[in-house]
């Protein structure tokens, strides 16, 4: 299956400084901006990554495998011409095996990084965009704080994932989503087992109305052996969602690394 140090020595007196330079519309925002050569290529995100408050999660849908190629690089390639904010730790763009969706997933410090980034250059990632989007389904994304992660047994091998499913879930409510995630953790003893898998990562939606599984498995072909076995229907995990109140299980979708950028940790 599929959260100042002081120092006691003395300090020298500080030296002189020159003038402050006059500032500018923008120098609220660009004082806290990192150069893009402090980030790097990052295919897929560290999702339980201790800095990250806030994530992102939305879908772009194309009409056809080109396109879907197209919009996930130009989407990418918008970012990386910078500047991105200290509170900026992830962007992931993954390739749905539909030929049609790319997954953003975005790891952010806080909200507040995320939405001043917006205000401050929204319109300018827009114009670098120019048509690339042109006739691209967007549904505005959701933001999600990741709740629990499920891992390899102590000791086990964590290879690279080659696949990544989504799997969603309507709730009723904060009770309902950490109630499904809880007993579910309980039912499979809380770590991944199935030969190909390599995470669980449950995400509960900012107003409690989704829970996304971010689950990552070596390839394809695993993720459908269990879907075949231990996730068929009248099967314990199945008979779990069924039988909770303010649960609805909405399907799932796989997809394929692709590009990404992020931030090294400090």
């Amino acid at each position: 299956m599929s959260t100042p140090t002081p120092s006691g020595a003395p300090t020298a007196p500080a030296a002189p400084t020159a003038p402050a330079a006059p500032s500018t519309p923008a120098a609220s925002v660009m004082a806290e901006t990192h150069p893009v050569p402090e980030l790097r290529p990052t295919p897929l995100p560290d999702v339980t990554r201790p800095d990250v408050g806030s994530i992102r999660i939305g879908e772009w849908v194309a009409d056809g495998p080109e396109r879907q190629r197209a919009v996930a690089d130009a989407l990418l390639d918008a970012w990386e011409a910078g500047p991105l904010p200290e509170g900026f730790r992830s962007r992931s763009l993954l390739l749905g095996t539909d030929g049609r969706t790319v997954l953003d997933y975005e790891q952010w410090e806080g909200d507040e990084a995320a939405e001043e980034f917006t205000r401050a250059h929204g319109d300018t990632v827009a114009r670098r965009l120019g048509e690339a989007l042109r006739g691209v389904e967007h549904p505005l994304p959701t933001r999600f704080r990741l709740y629990r992660s499920m891992r390899p047994p102590v000791g086990a091998a964590r290879p690279t994932p080659g696949c990544v499913i989504i799997v969603s879930f309507a709730t009723d409510g904060f009770a309902a989503a950490r109630r499904f995630v809880d007993e579910l953790f309980e039912l499979v003893g809380g770590s991944q087992r199935n030969p190909g898998s390599i995470s669980s990562n449950f995400h509960i939606s900012r107003d409690g109305t989704r829970v996304v599984n971010y689950s990552e498995w070596v390839d394809e072909a695993s993720h459908q052996r269990v879907v075949e076995g231990d996730l068929r229907a009248g099967g314990a995990v199945m008979n779990l969602i069924e039988r909770l109140p303010g649960v609805r299980g909405l399907g799932f979708r796989r997809f394929l690394p692709h590009r990404g950028l992020g931030r090294p940790l400090a």
